[in-house]
């Protein structure tokens, strides 16, 4: 993949700006071979879309019938999620870091998911716009696998990642805009 097609696949939603940003993931990954953005605008202050955030750790919120053995993530609040801890989970991702209505950062520290998809780090990153809007970028870091997997990995995860992803930020941006405190 070149030029615009490449930068589709592994900037989607984002600014250059945005890319730009120090993100906490940067720290636990930093000689990734594969770095992937995604964002949406979300018109909710922060803490409201962080609480959907630390909805994480119940659901992908993504395609549920891919990544939840088709249980539908829930649609509303599940109390308690927001009291955060390190070496909690959130869908294949440990807690490594947090900032309470600013960021999740996570590490793909599985044996199993490190041999499927190599070492990664995430950031889900929420950058206030006004006290109503805010961004949600997530930036992903991959060291792959060596050898033809990891050619593989390079080839189609930025598409599969992005369809993954694009569904589960909608549905987070959905579910914060739709729900009242």
């Amino acid at each position: 993949m070149k030029g615009t097609a490449q930068s589709f696949w592994t900037t989607w939603g984002t600014t250059p700006a945005e890319r730009a940003l120090s993100f906490p993931c940067d720290r636990y990954l930093p000689d990734a071979d594969g770095v992937y953005f995604r964002a949406v605008e979300v018109r909710v202050p922060a803490f409201q879309l962080f609480r959907w955030l630390c909805q994480l750790r119940v659901a992908p919120y993504s395609y549920d019938w891919i990544d939840n053995l088709g249980h539908r993530s829930p649609r509303q609040l599940t109390a308690g999620l927001e009291n955060l801890e390190f070496g909690q989970h959130f869908g294949i991702w440990q807690l490594v870091d947090f900032e309470n209505d600013r960021h999740l950062t996570g590490l793909a520290t599985s044996p199993q998911v490190q041999s499927l998809y190599g070492e990664s780090a995430v950031s889900y990153f929420i950058v206030p716009q006004t006290d109503e809007t805010c961004r949600l970028i997530v930036k992903l870091r991959i060291l792959y696998p060596k050898k033809a997997w990891g050619c593989f990995l390079r080839l189609f995860l930025p598409v599969g990642d992005l369809i993954m992803m694009r569904k589960q930020l909608f549905n987070l941006k959905y579910l914060a805009e739709s729900s009242c405190f």
